[in-house]
């Protein structure tokens, strides 16, 4: 079993169509996405449009929900970004001669969670799938870490912080650094449990502003892939826009 897993494109179509090209190369088995398809970028609707194409499993992200209800927990910036990426899709499922491929209903009905056997898939964590947050310094907070573990059933493949990495029960958090010059990590997965965070498509923040997804093989493997991406025109094209902040765009030039 080759398994490729995205999360977080934030409606970054550049990016995300150099990762799915590169994993087009990698002949796997199954493709699943993580969430937070939109949010942030500047193409939502496509990057939706794709993701329901391409992927056998999606779920919610938060940034999905907010798209669809009212945004709770947001700053100003990414608040002024998920009205009007709503905008966009209403826009977009007006025009349809098909009510079948609406946007807005696709994203309504994916799960917050889904799992396979003693593998779990979340956005967020597998205490709160949709919005909590797993940092690498939470391993100095164990009671934290100790309390999520427990509804781990083996391993939890997440996203939601944008930074790539395995927890382990330790507990620990062994980064998934990509030197310059490569464009893959592989670690061997722990017989214990794990939490393996996949990293960003559209929106990495571990300073590598490379897109990062995994390939996981038997379950037993993980494969952290960084692929490079036209940022610049991705960043043109928020600035472009001008509900959307300039920093967002900024950003993907530095991956933070």
């Amino acid at each position: 079993m080759k398994l490729a897993i995205i999360s977080d494109i934030h409606g970054n179509l550049e990016a995300l169509s150099a990762v799915l090209e590169d994993i087009d190369q990698q002949k796997v088995d199954a493709l699943y996405c993580l969430g937070d398809v939109v949010g942030y970028g500047p193409n939502p609707c496509e990057c939706l449009s794709l993701v329901r194409q391409r992927c056998q499993r999606v779920i919610l992200g938060n940034h999905d929900q907010g798209a669809l209800f009212d945004p709770e927990g947001f700053n100003i910036g990414a608040e002024r970004a998920i009205r009007w990426t709503r905008d966009q899709l209403e826009r977009h499922d007006q025009r349809l001669r098909h009510p079948d491929d609406s946007l807005s209903d696709f994203l309504g009905e994916l799960p917050r969670s889904f799992k396979e056997e003693d593998i779990l898939f979340v956005h967020g964590s597998a205490r709160r799938p949709l919005d909590e947050y797993v940092f690498p310094e939470d391993i100095y907070n164990p009671l934290k870490l100790k309390h999520i573990f427990e509804l781990v059933p083996r391993l939890c493949f997440q996203g939601h912080t944008h930074i790539p990495g395995v927890f382990t029960l330790a507990p620990e958090f062994v980064a998934a650094a990509v030197g310059p010059g490569t464009t893959e990590v592989r670690m061997m997965l722990p017989t214990t449990k794990a939490m393996i965070n996949v990293g960003s498509v559209g929106q990495p923040r571990d300073t590598d502003p490379r897109s990062c997804y995994v390939i996981v093989e038997d379950f037993e493997r993980v494969r952290f892939r960084r692929i490079a991406y036209e940022a610049e025109a991705t960043a043109a094209k928020i600035h472009a826009i001008p509900d959307l902040d300039n920093f967002l765009g900024d950003r993907l030039l530095q991956g933070r």
